[in-house]
């Protein structure tokens, strides 16, 4: 995946979150969740994108 198209991603992302942060009326509690559900979202998909996630699914319990 391109660099250009990552940064894309992560620009959008941040914007949308940002609007739905600003202009939303929500509780602080469900703000935070949702902030940290996105986060951990992007950390994965990164992860993912850049290769990294890819030795994780030979992992068996």
């Amino acid at each position: 995946m391109p660099l250009l198209n990552v940064l894309i991603v992560l620009i959008v992302v941040g914007v949308i979150l940002w609007l739905i942060n600003s202009y939303i009326p929500m509780d602080r509690k469900i703000k935070s969740i949702l902030n940290a559900v996105v986060v951990i979202g992007v950390i994965l998909w990164l992860l993912q994108a850049f290769g990294l996630l890819d030795s994780l699914k030979n992992v068996t319990i």
